[in-house]
């Protein structure tokens, strides 16, 4: 049994007694207990099966649930700053509410909306978890997701760098996957192929440069060079960077 299993063998009664009794203490207590923080790494694979049980145990209470990871992603970064452990609170609720949002239409603007909230947050695992529960929505939601993530881009400056820096964390995410052949990877993969050119062309001078990483860094992986490949097909870089397009694309001769 894998470490995600078997963090959802032992949250599955922790989550049936909170959703039986609203006490979350025990809860709590285990998300902390096994959080790996402080560390270099927080717990991936706690995070992923709290998601998971969230999205499983969805119709034994809807609201509770939803009220539960809101709650947790409120914890404020004075409260819970950087590799405390209860930093590890807001990051399972953020991944929470991506896993809520993708099961249920009634609950997917909300988690986007939360997690575009959550996408300034100081906390650079607060941003990655942001990633993870978009990933999760672009999944389940990918035309509405890549719609709205596009008006991130175009409609506000100050979320540019931060869109930036979900792809970064998103690519990161790939590269450590071993199992590509499902679904789910396939549609997330198909996102990418235009999503990246959206932000490149908002900020073209650091877009192509970080294009240009990929392509010297990830030459070996396939995936990725699809990626790069397809974005650098689209008009919006085409017609207004054609220099730096034909510069990349002799890159990946």
């Amino acid at each position: 049994m894998s470490k995600k299993e078997n963090h959802k063998r032992d949250l599955a009664p922790l989550f049936n007694e909170f959703i039986d009794t609203g006490d979350e203490r025990k809860l709590i207590d285990y998300l902390l207990a096994n959080s790996n923080l402080p560390g270099r790494r927080g717990n991936l694979e706690l995070a992923a099966a709290f998601a998971e049980v969230v999205e499983e145990l969805f119709a034994e209470d809807p609201e509770r649930l939803w009220r539960f990871c809101l709650q947790l992603t409120v914890i404020s970064a004075d409260e819970a700053p950087v590799n405390d452990p209860k930093e590890f609170l807001p990051f399972c609720g953020a991944c929470g509410l991506g896993a809520l949002g993708a099961v249920s239409s009634a609950f997917y603007q909300e988690a986007l909306a939360r997690l575009k909230e959550l996408a300034v947050d100081p906390r650079w695992r607060i941003r990655e978890a942001v990633a993870m529960g978009l990933q999760n929505l672009l999944e389940k939601e990918r035309e509405k997701t890549l719609n709205e993530l596009e008006s991130w881009i175009v409609n506000g400056d100050w979320l540019t760098m931060r869109a930036v820096a979900l792809h970064k964390m998103i690519f990161d995410r790939i590269l450590s996957v071993k199992e590509r052949k499902s679904e789910q990877f396939k549609t997330l993969k198909k996102g990418l192929g235009y999503t990246l050119s959206v932000v490149v062309a908002a900020i073209p001078e650091e877009g192509f440069g970080y294009m240009e990483q990929l392509i010297d860094s990830r030459k070996q992986d396939k995936d990725i060079r699809w990626i790069v490949k397809e974005n650098l097909k689209k008009n919006r870089l085409v017609k207004n960077f054609s220099d730096e397009v034909a510069a990349l694309k002799q890159l990946l001769k």
